[in-house]
């Protein structure tokens, strides 16, 4: 972020960054856990499962290396233990089912996770809009998706 950018961000930077970094974290632990339950998923339809959980798992990384981009922008430096991701995330890691046919389980763990994730997302966009254009349009981008993840997992559970 440059020198003109940094005068009009109407906002603490140390703060956005903190809350950045443990939005970053929490990207990564709903990475591990989608792509975790893509790997174990069984039983009927399991198939249709594991193509959803990886394909938002891709989201779920996208969004962490979106973010360790813009804090970086930022003039700082994401989380780099792997051992602190949990510990400064906004909520710990969620377990996956240990049945691992149990789809509906799965999708209401997920379920919470996107819940969560929408909250983090929402009380970031409210903090920075109109205050820093670049972090608000990217929290917006990816508040948007986490949104549509919501949905598409409350749609799968009322069937």
């Amino acid at each position: 972020m440059g020198k003109q950018a940094r005068a009009i961000a109407d906002l603490s930077l140390k703060d956005l960054v903190k809350d950045l970094n443990k939005a970053y974290a929490d990207e990564w632990l709903a990475f591990y856990l989608y792509w975790y339950m893509a790997q174990v998923v069984s039983g009927k339809a399991y198939e249709d499962m594991k193509e959803m959980l990886e394909k938002i798992a891709k989201d779920e990384l996208e969004h962490a290396e979106e973010l360790a981009d813009l804090i970086t922008k930022l003039g700082d430096v994401p989380i780099a233990d792997p051992m602190e991701l949990e510990k400064n995330a906004n909520a710990p890691y969620l377990m996956p089912p240990k049945n691992t046919a149990d789809i509906n389980r799965m999708i209401r763990v997920v379920a919470e996770a996107e819940a969560g994730a929408i909250e983090v997302y929402n009380k970031i966009a409210k903090k920075t809009m109109g205050k820093d254009h670049n972090t608000y349009q990217l929290v917006a981008h990816i508040l948007s998706e986490e949104i549509t993840h919501e949905e598409m997992f409350e749609n799968l559970l009322e069937r």
